[in-house]
């Protein structure tokens, strides 16, 4: 079975892993060949030359003075063509709110947590919108040092600063201190939702030019997609229009001119051709009206359970379900979400805030058409309640249910944050989280990766809010670890006979220890033992050989 991934619109560095393709990669050297797309750059005229339509009878003189009601290349009705010099000259309000992002971009180094990894830089694009604000894909901006934004025509580029980052949504919201940017700029105004075959144009600037490019297409599907960036599942439009890289972040226009949706990733795979996909305007109006409720972005809550289909008569028959009663049984509850307090496994989720939902998880979403009932939930706010029916024991439960953001053991984001670490005696300790695995083991990390961090990533919970994996990540071979050098990546369960709940935790109990001994339990049933005196005293000398500024990161100092 062949793993389809899908690929974010960015270009990636030479340097950056190849799953990292979000945005136009700007390098010293020319681009390569392979890089190479053409794209429309030249949007204002239409033809060199008067071309006589099919099917239409000509116009007289007196009616061709008339201007037609015409589709401008910005998707609004009512522009108006102006000929001159024998050339078509269409108004393009719309394109000026499209605008160029650059970023530098300086990522943590999770294998050398103390250090970053060389800056490099990308060019995406974005949008303007009410209220002196722009917005783009997150992973345009992520671990940004520096943005800015150029307006279509212009020569000039302003300094951006970052409002809000939606890592889950990979939406982030710029805006621009300078009056000057702002200028001849109208907002975008946005749509409703688009039904299938509705024709789509993603405006933005992906390479293969500097100028802006248009293509155009239908959607094709819209259901729940999975977000690479965030690693979620959220609404989500697929088109056949080209997203290619740079085009992250532009808007999706429909045939009147409003705004659709972002584009953010496609599928690149040789069995097939220009598959796009868009974030939706309800999961922008999501992510907009969070951060104008909250000052902040809080997130999209989700039902923190994992369940399974009650397609089989005899399973339903067996829950006590009757025949016309549908839904899906909970397998099990996520310890740390406020739904462990209320439900229970084996619990059958009926309805969701009043919406019934079938026997494989779907509720009605448009006439003819059915999508997960997760978009529900997507739907609310953090903090938001919601109203679940529970079949148990046969009989009907009613629960009001307060949603919050879901929180991973292993986490698939830092969300800009820097990777936290502790060396004792050339030992060192740090958290695992996705970004980690990749920087440990490639993109392939989800093959070459310990089987046993593994099963962590896929399927363990937390058991409380604080938990974390911790790993000797690797050991700086010192006199004091002889014997110890080949331990690399291995879970630390215990310190003398302590069980470790996270970094901080084992940072602590190391530092106050009076024993004689350290004593790591990790995983394999391997031990690590050390006295601790010598141990303190040998650390000093490791990091100053190794240019370590610091036995631990500075979260854990506090």
């Amino acid at each position: 079975m062949v793993d389809h991934k899908r690929k974010r619109g960015r270009k990636q560095s030479k340097k950056r892993p190849s799953e990292t393709q979000d945005s136009q990669t700007t390098t010293a050297s020319a681009p390569a060949m392979d890089d190479v797309v053409f794209s429309v750059t030249n949007i204002e005229l239409v033809d060199d030359h008067p071309v006589r339509r099919r099917g239409r009878p000509r116009k007289s003189p007196d009616e061709a003075e008339m201007p037609d009601e015409t589709l401008t290349a910005n998707g609004n009705y009512g522009g108006h063509n102006l000929v001159e010099n024998g050339a078509m000259a269409r108004v393009v309000p719309a394109m000026d709110a499209v605008v160029k992002v650059f970023c530098v971009h300086t990522d943590p180094n999770f294998s050398l947590p103390w250090q970053r990894k060389r800056q490099y830089s990308s060019s995406s694009s974005g949008f303007v919108i009410g209220g002196r604000r722009v917005l783009t894909n997150a992973h345009s901006v992520e671990h940004y040092t520096q943005v800015k934004l150029k307006k279509r025509g212009s020569d000039t580029k302003y300094v951006a600063t970052v409002l809000a980052i939606g890592t889950e949504c990979d939406i982030a919201m710029l805006t621009v201190e300078d009056d000057e940017f702002w200028e001849g700029v109208s907002p975008v105004q946005f749509g409703d939702l688009p039904a299938l075959q509705d024709a789509v144009t993603v405006v933005g600037y992906p390479i293969g030019g500097d100028t802006i490019s248009v293509t155009s297409g239908v959607v094709s599907r819209i259901e729940i997609l999975s977000y690479v960036h965030g690693s979620t599942e959220l609404l989500g439009l697929q088109i056949d229009a080209a997203i290619n890289s740079g085009n992250s972040g532009g808007p999706a226009f429909n045939d009147k001119g409003n705004c659709v949706g972002i584009a953010f990733q496609s599928l690149k795979h040789e069995d097939a051709e220009n598959i796009g996909y868009v974030i939706p305007t309800p999961v922008i109006m999501h992510f907009i009206q969070d951060y104008e409720k909250n000052g902040a972005y809080t997130g999209f809550p989700i039902l923190g359970v994992e369940w399974q289909k009650m397609e089989n008569p005899d399973l339903r028959m067996s829950m006590g379900m009757k025949s016309d009663q549908k839904g899906v049984r909970i397998r099990r509850i996520d310890p740390t979400a406020p739904e462990f307090k209320v439900l229970k496994p084996s619990d059958i989720i009926l309805s969701f805030d009043g919406v019934d939902i079938a026997n494989d998880g779907t509720v009605p979403f448009r006439h003819g058409e059915r999508i997960g009932f997760s978009y529900l939930v997507s739907q609310k706010y953090t903090g938001d309640n919601a109203a679940i029916k529970v079949l148990r024991d046969s009989e009907i439960q009613k629960f009001d249910i307060n949603l919050a953001s879901h929180r991973k053991l292993i986490p698939a984001h830092n969300k800009g944050r820097p990777p936290s670490y502790y060396i004792i005696a050339g030992f060192v300790f740090t958290t695992v989280s996705v970004p980690y695995l990749r920087s440990e083991y490639g993109k392939d990390y989800g093959y070459e990766a310990p089987v046993k961090l593994l099963d962590k990533l896929l399927y363990e919970m937390p058991q409380s809010a604080e938990e974390q994996i911790v790993v000797v990540s690797q050991v700086l071979v010192a006199d004091i670890n002889i014997g110890y050098e080949d331990i690399v990546n291995t879970q630390v369960l215990a310190f003398n006979g302590q069980p470790v709940k996270n970094l901080k935790s084992l940072a602590d109990m190391v530092e106050s220890c009076t024993d004689e001994f350290l004593k790591f339990d990790l995983e394999y049933q391997q031990i690590v033992v050390l006295q601790t005196k010598t141990a303190k005293a040998a650390t000093l000398d490791i990091l100053t050989t190794h240019c370590i500024p610091s036995a631990m990161s500075d979260d854990l100092k506090t």
